[in-house]
């Protein structure tokens, strides 16, 4: 990483960043010809934790206590140079078959679809690692053919050792994944762990499309 990327990644992501809009179906989302960044994860792994913290903003994302809350395609526009698009979670059991089965599509028509993606970022909690709901949509991300990065969120929860065995064991469980970057990425909002090196990989993007 070159200086010159990582003071373009701190500007960026110092800058304005606003809300877009809210989506529940694809056909509501507002066409983007900025690339965009996507947030994929189970149901209460910090997506929005992380998007604050990137932004450093509090309230941006809203946060929910309640696992399975947001029921939608959430937009954040950084800039003029990245949209930020936090998806629903999955792998909540408290919903009902058809509300699954009604998430599920929005994200594999969203995948399908959607021209301006140009990242996927799949979270994984730090204290349990890759789970059976995030093995059932890493083929999904495989066969829409959009690069993801893995990461490991709430590191800061498990001891240095702990979280050394479940990256070791997500690179080892990626590896068979066509559409998978090759590293995971381990993050923290309390500590800010892995913040500045995201926010530089994001910023490539930015520069390059």
């Amino acid at each position: 990483m070159s200086d010159g990327t990582d003071d373009f990644a701190r500007k960026l992501f110092a800058g304005e960043c606003k809300f877009v809009a809210g989506a529940a179906s694809i056909e509501a989302l507002p066409p983007s010809k900025l690339p965009e960044i996507a947030f994929v994860g189970r149901s209460n792994v910090g997506k929005s934790s992380l998007i604050n913290a990137l932004v450093n903003r509090r309230k941006l994302a809203r946060v929910s206590r309640t696992p399975g809350r947001t029921r939608q395609i959430n937009l954040f526009r950084l800039r003029d140079s990245l949209m930020i698009a936090d998806l629903p979670g999955y792998g909540f059991a408290k919903i009902s078959k058809a509300e699954m089965e009604a998430w599920n599509r929005l994200i594999s028509a969203y995948l399908a679809t959607r021209k301006s993606l140009r990242r996927v970022l799949l979270l994984l909690d730090a204290r349990r690692g890759v789970v059976e709901a995030d093995r059932q949509v890493m083929p999904l991300l495989d066969q829409a053919a959009i690069a993801y990065q893995a990461l490991l969120t709430k590191a800061d929860a498990v001891t240095k050792s702990e979280l050394e065995n479940v990256l070791h064991a997500a690179v080892l469980e990626i590896q068979s994944h066509p559409a998978a970057l090759a590293d995971v990425l381990a993050t923290s909002v309390e500590t800010g762990a892995g913040i500045a090196e995201l926010r530089v990989r994001l910023a490539e993007l930015a520069v390059h499309g």
